[in-house]
């Protein structure tokens, strides 16, 4: 073999072999999965993960395809069934169900029926869809792969259309609109009528009802697991609990009034009341409401029943309902001198002083400026939460709401709160929900929208819990509305918990609220 034909050989094996080098890179991967009975392929390039279809969190007002958020990691998932974007029927996860977590501009979870595999297919292999026009809707496909993975045909989604059209809404959103100035400007209007009135949070102890003034009470806790007792204590200290990184101490009330004891429920609730830098948890058989009372119905314990010492804790009494409903207001600067909280709090101290820990409180202090505070109450499974200040009061539902003619559909009725009357809205309906019958623990939150005192019916009220702003971050914008009244989520990954925040300002829009004022006038 002559030189010349030696280096034509070569020549040739090396243009063979960058053919083909440029053949593999040329390569795409796929995942290839299943939907209802059809196959789907999505460019492996913007696919994060593929995981098991997590437990998820219903989100009013969202798209009917949204299964709800999850938490990934400490990151806020929304996930999204493929089978109600295309029409099919709903059927029950089983162990083949996946979700892939694609991210374009943001992560979301696509559930599929199964995940057939990932698939190189070479550039060939990928056809236009101008075959199947006529036939099928393809504005959602990219194109059609052929012959690959023992499938005849697979269809490629576009999810970057696929998502523009399902969240069309979510494009023309204003990220910080949902954020206005509105709320603060109905608390400084309400200010100016609050010097006439007590705002009290209300509590059950052995069946009497107790009150404290609101600014006094820190936040409203469940009962933890775990409660460390106290050495040698008297009975009324419960012991110490840990609250974000330092030490609460707990006091039982019923032991502290000599009331009979009794085991704690689901009902049982931890005020926690401060004074300055100090602050003690005491424990309720349960926590009512938030009330708002003019001071006139509010009188000095009569000065036969006044006590010195460790009775003193109440002071006044209101009179609620023309004197059928008493409450005993108990106040803070006195329950901080009672014998039984001052031994709880020096029992912190102790441990604190063993365990090197005499800077806590110092520490404490300056987180709390990191916290929000919100009232966190229910709808069906689901946890939302409002700023505490937006509050007006909370109080139960009455046995009938007195229904106005032509009012408006998406009020309940009406009642009679001290003489002025207050729309009531269930909550549910305003935000999509199904309805649900009338219960005991259901209660009416009362806010000030635009100057205007409106009622809202929740299923229950949980706490009033403290959330570091850490915790809290933008909810996914899903749609107009959502994205106004549930601008915000806390996504408390230790507890497993997620608690979507509601502006209030947006639970009413400006049409309705005109129709609102109308049906008060």
């Amino acid at each position: 073999m002559t030189t010349e034909n030696l280096e034509e050989q070569e020549n040739l094996q090396n243009s063979e072999d960058e053919e083909l080098d440029r053949d593999e890179s040329d390569t795409r991967q796929f995942v290839t999965f299943i939907a209802g009975e059809e196959v789907f392929a999505v460019d492996m390039a913007p696919v994060q993960e593929i995981i098991r279809v997590p437990d998820v969190v219903r989100v009013p007002l969202a798209p009917h395809t949204l299964e709800g958020l999850s938490n990934l990691r400490g990151k806020v998932l929304p996930i999204i069934s493929l089978r109600r974007i295309f029409g099919f029927e709903d059927i029950e996860y089983n162990d083949s169900t996946r979700a892939i977590v694609i991210d374009i501009g943001q992560p979301l979870g696509f559930v599929v029926d199964r995940v057939a595999s990932v698939v190189g297919v070479e550039p060939g292999k990928i056809e236009g869809v101008e075959s199947i026009r006529s036939t099928v809707n393809t504005e959602l496909i990219s194109g059609l792969i052929k012959d690959v993975g023992g499938y005849p045909m697979i269809m490629v989604l576009d999810f970057a259309k696929l998502i523009a059209q399902e969240f069309a809404e979510i494009a023309a959103i204003d990220k910080n609109s949902a954020m206005t100035s509105t709320h603060a400007e109905e608390i400084e209007q309400d200010d100016d009528n609050a010097g006439d009135e007590l705002q009290l949070v209300s509590f059950e102890v052995a069946g009497q009802e107790y009150a404290m003034d609101i600014e006094d009470v820190q936040e409203i806790l469940q009962i933890p697991e775990e409660i460390i007792h106290v050495p040698h204590s008297e009975s009324h200290v419960m012991g110490i609990m840990t609250l974000r990184n330092r030490l609460l101490p707990l006091v039982n009330l019923r032991r502290m009034f000599d009331l009979p004891n009794r085991e704690n429920d689901d009902h049982s609730r931890i005020v926690v009341v401060s004074l300055g830098a100090a602050s003690v948890g005491v424990v309720m058989d349960s926590v009512n409401e938030v009330l708002r009372v003019a001071k006139a119905d509010v009188d000095a314990v009569p000065g036969l029943l006044a006590r010195d010492g460790d009775l003193a804790d109440i002071t006044d009494i209101c009179r609620l309902n023309n004197g059928k409903r008493m409450v005993s207001i108990i106040s803070a600067n006195n329950l901080f001198r009672h014998s039984a909280v001052k031994e709880a709090i020096t029992s912190v101290e102790t441990l604190q002083d063993d365990s090197g820990r005499e800077n806590s409180d110092d520490l404490d202090d300056e987180a709390a400026d990191d916290d929000e505070q919100v009232v966190v109450f229910r709808l069906d499974k689901e946890e939302f939460g409002v700023p505490i200040d937006s509050v007006q009061e909370i109080v139960r539902v009455p046995e009938e709401l007195t229904h106005v003619p032509k009012a408006p559909p998406f009020v309940e009725g009406v009642i009679n709160l001290r003489g002025s009357i207050l729309p009531v809205i269930d909550l549910r309906r305003r935000l999509g929900m199904p309805a649900v019958e009338r219960s005991d623990a259901q209660r009416v939150m009362v806010f000030l929208l635009a100057g205007m005192r409106t009622g809202f019916i929740v299923d229950s009220v949980a706490e009033v819990l403290k959330i570091h702003k850490n915790a809290i971050e933008p909810a996914p914008q899903l749609s107009g509305q959502q994205s106004k009244l549930l601008a915000r989520m806390a996504n408390l990954e230790k507890q497993k918990r997620m608690v979507q925040l509601i502006e209030p300002a947006h639970l009413i829009d400006g049409g309705d609220m005109e129709k609102l004022v109308q049906l008060a006038q």
